[in-house]
């Protein structure tokens, strides 16, 4: 069985603006703009999901995929940073650079009391896994419309934070965890995979609507 997993990241927020770690903010006006302006714009899935998040929600919404994206699997979660959680990466710089120092080359450290890039890498492959399985709700729980997929295949549509879609392509790639940082994710980007459990091929970075 062939999987197609479209992991689209979320719209411009003040957050991606001010590189601040994600508070739960909103999208920007021009942020929304554009994912509305891409509404349309995507083919039909088996199932939609969705990262739990504010920004990831309303980019959804925005795409019009809001009626659909009411599945928010506990492993899509972004990446858990403990207490620099609506602080910037500057402040935390200047705070603790011994603790960012450690958690930007080390994938097992979490100095922040959150998890680690290796924990968020590790679920997301696990996630990956059941996407592979065909048995009902091994996704997510829920369908949207079957219209996506061939026989055969599943087609699957995830609106997700930044480091599920790193963590992704770290995998697909079969690069180490420190590439996880490596990996630049810009704001309403697609980034596809097509495979099976433990091979994926990705097609890295488009822009929504391209």
């Amino acid at each position: 069985m062939t999987s197609r997993v479209m992991l689209i990241s979320p719209a411009m927020s003040a957050a991606l603006r001010e590189a601040r770690f994600d508070d739960g903010c909103p999208l920007d006006p021009a942020g929304l703009r554009l994912a509305e302006a891409a509404a349309g714009s995507l083919s039909a899935a088996d199932q939609v999901l969705v990262s739990p998040t504010v920004r990831c929600r309303e980019t959804a919404a925005a795409l019009g995929l809001d009626a659909l994206a009411a599945i928010e699997p506990p492993e899509l979660a972004g990446l858990d940073v403990g207490r620099w959680r609506g602080a910037t990466l500057a402040e935390v710089s200047a705070d603790e650079p011994e603790a960012v120092g450690r958690w930007l080359t080390d994938p097992s450290s979490a100095p922040h009391g959150g998890e680690s890039v290796a924990g968020l890498c590790e679920r997301v492959a696990k996630w990956l896994d059941t996407v592979a399985d065909p048995s009902p709700g091994a996704a997510g729980s829920g369908t949207g419309s079957a219209a996506g997929s061939g026989p055969g295949s599943v087609r699957i549509i995830a609106v997700v934070e930044p480091e599920i879609v790193r963590a992704g392509v770290v995998l697909a790639l079969g690069a180490p965890e420190s590439a996880f940082w490596r990996v630049d994710v810009p704001p309403l980007a697609v980034t596809e995979f097509s495979g099976r459990a433990g091979r994926w091929n990705v097609r890295v970075g488009r822009a929504l609507g391209e």
